[in-house]
């Protein structure tokens, strides 16, 4: 389709000349190279699913897998790749390579392997501390394809109930509003027009601008595989809009849009409702993003079985096949560049050692700030300009308060489902992050959260009972500024001081006050209670700023120009970067940020390559 469009746009555009039809007939063969599979390995060219394996329960097996510390001697010989960062789009790039007979060492600052997918135990409960649900599982699909393939199958995934979400809105003491958010079209817009009769049109029209954006989605994508120069030159004279109505899209907000289709506030709130999963409000959030986010979801949600720290599990023993290694409380300081400006290896600290690990390529997955401003020397972050541009271009993302929650009883005794809860105390959805954000810290203490995401973790997988018999896990998420606890960003964690535990405990129990209102089942089942801050996202997941998403994903990001920048390759040669803030954030963003990465090093496009696999094994069954 999008070659047709553009092999008649020469002829049938009236905005070209006939000067740049030599320009679009280049254009097109140099995508149809990009897009046609190159001579060299294919990692995904047999199915390797196997039959899946019991789920390993003793701690310690596990813990051999997925918390393996750096010691010198661990570190294979002959490296070919290094990857800083064990989140999703670390260990994704580092299988893919694996797969190809690439031998990878990942190092990782935390004490345990996954990012933002690992979970903890305390006190007889296991927390999922960022993995809530993900779309697009369902066997069949295009990702689960890929996920499948990279764990060889033994990653399985059990579906949300349905509805998957709950969308709530008001003052909990005084009848909320309850909107349920089902998956499949029909039955979303059929519980969309139950709640709101009057608003079948701009139902409708929504719905129309979700098929919009994913009929156009990829054009975004395509960016990044064309040559920069050639990005640039497209965007100065203005062809990337001619040929696309992608980057035309991403320049409007979600209230942009939303605010055209209804003048009903609860129905522009309830359009918008899931932002949360992002980040960003929706007076700053690109529609385009939003509405791949509801068309992501629009077979519901999918949570890993035996808990998110099983995507870790079954990763590595991929990456170990080939000689690699997936090392924890390895904390790297530098990238090394040699005198041609070359990477050629990384700086470890470890216990007040230094140690030099050398391979001929690095890949960071430790996020686009992170990556330029403290692991790159100085003098070559400030000399590159594309480097500086991307930095320009992009913003950190709001932080999170994060509650866990243990609580005493099972599913069925509590009467809980396998689903979310997304509760505003106001349809404003923008202004009321924005009156928020802006509260002292002693004013926020003592205010009414207005944006609070609620689940239960442990009602999503189905072996939650024969693991932890008995219990039940909450989690309890909101967004709060990095500005109200930076004070003590260099204080040692769980030695921060009265003052900060008194700001977070204040925040955690007005969320797990308002979670009750919606539960009151659960108010006095509470036998573990733990709160978390952006400066904890900073300790545990290296987020400069608390971010749990990455760069802000505003419109400004989104724009053709940083869509451009923001690739896996970078001014430095042999130095890639991988994960959410190369594409966009969460599960799927950081996963298939690792399949763009491998692409740009293998020089091969392994998208198409995952399309033929999934298009024969849909033939197959």
């Amino acid at each position: 389709m999008f070659f047709s469009q553009m092999s008649m746009l020469a002829s049938a555009h009236p905005v070209l000349s006939v000067a740049a039809v030599p320009l679009v007939l280049v254009l097109i063969y140099i995508l149809k190279k990009l897009f046609q599979s190159s001579p060299g390995v294919n990692p995904f060219a047999k199915d390797v699913i196997r039959p899946p394996q019991p789920l390993v329960l003793d701690t310690k097996e596990r813990d051999k897998v997925i918390k393996q510390g750096f010691v010198v001697k661990k570190i294979p010989p002959n490296l070919d790749f290094i990857v800083v960062g064990s989140g999703i789009g670390g260990l994704s790039v580092a299988a893919i390579l694996a797969k190809t007979g690439k031998k990878v060492l990942v190092l990782e600052q935390h004490d345990q392997a996954g990012g933002c997918c690992h979970t903890y135990i305390e006190d007889g409960f296991e927390f999922d501390v960022g993995i809530h649900y993900v779309g697009e599982m369902e066997p069949g699909r295009l990702q689960r394809t890929l996920v499948d393939q990279l764990t060889e199958g033994q990653l399985q995934w059990q579906p949300l109930d349905d509805p998957f979400d709950y969308v709530v809105i008001g003052d909990l003491d005084n009848n909320p509003r309850h909107v349920p958010i089902f998956k499949d079209r029909t039955q979303y817009r059929a519980a969309l027009i139950k709640e709101f009769p009057n608003e079948v049109e701009g139902i409708d029209k929504f719905l129309a601008h979700l098929r919009t954006v994913k009929q156009t989605s990829s054009h975004g994508v395509i960016l990044k595989f064309l040559p920069i120069w050639l990005c640039q030159f497209l965007i100065k004279i203005g062809i990337v809009n001619t040929f696309s109505r992608y980057f035309k899209l991403t320049e409007k907000s979600v209230d942009d849009v939303v605010r055209t289709l209804t003048d009903d506030k609860d129905l522009q709130a309830v359009f918008a409702y899931n932002f949360g999963d992002y980040g960003t409000p929706p007076g700053k959030a690109p529609f385009v993003l939003h509405a791949t986010l509801i068309n992501h979801f629009m077979n519901g949600g999918y949570y890993p079985i035996g808990g998110a720290s099983e995507i870790a599990f079954h990763l590595i023993p991929v990456i170990e096949k080939a000689g690699g290694r997936v090392l924890v409380r390895a904390n790297v300081q530098e990238i090394l560049i040699d005198l041609q400006g070359r990477a050629y290896g990384v700086r470890v600290k470890k216990a007040g050692d230094i140690v030099d690990i050398h391979a001929p390529s690095v890949i960071s997955a430790a996020g686009l700030y992170n990556s330029y401003e403290k692991l790159l020397p100085e003098r070559f972050r400030k000399t590159k300009p594309k480097i500086q541009r991307s930095l320009e271009m992009v913003s950190h993302g709001i932080g999170a308060v994060s509650v866990f929650a243990g609580l005493r009883g099972t599913k069925e005794e509590l009467n809980l489902k396998a689903r979310n809860v997304w509760a505003f105390s106001d349809s404003d959805l923008q202004g009321a992050v924005d009156r928020f954000s802006a509260l002292s810290p002693d004013e926020a203490m003592e205010s009414v959260i207005p944006l609070m995401f609620l689940s239960f973790p442990s009602t999503k997988d189905p072996t939650w009972e024969q693991r932890y018999p008995g219990k039940t896990s909450c989690a309890i998420v909101t967004l709060a500024p990095y500005e109200w606890f930076e004070n003590w960003e260099q204080e040692r964690v769980q030695h921060r001081g009265p003052a900060y535990k008194e700001i977070k405990t204040a925040l955690g129990e007005q969320l797990w006050k308002q979670a009750c209102k919606l539960h009151p089942q659960i108010a006095d089942k509470r036998e573990y209670f733990e709160v978390g801050t952006p400066v904890t996202n900073n300790y545990y997941i290296g987020a400069p700023r608390g971010e749990i998403y990455g760069v802000d994903h505003d419109i400004k990001r989104f724009s053709a120009e940083a869509t451009a920048l923001l690739r896996p390759e970078t001014e430095i040669q042999n130095f890639y970067l991988t994960g959410q803030d190369i594409l966009c954030c969460g599960f799927s963003g950081a996963l298939w940020g690792g399949v763009l990465c491998a692409s740009a090093i293998l020089k091969r496009n392994l998208m198409q390559d995952i399309l033929k696999l999934n298009n024969k094994l849909k033939k197959q069954n």
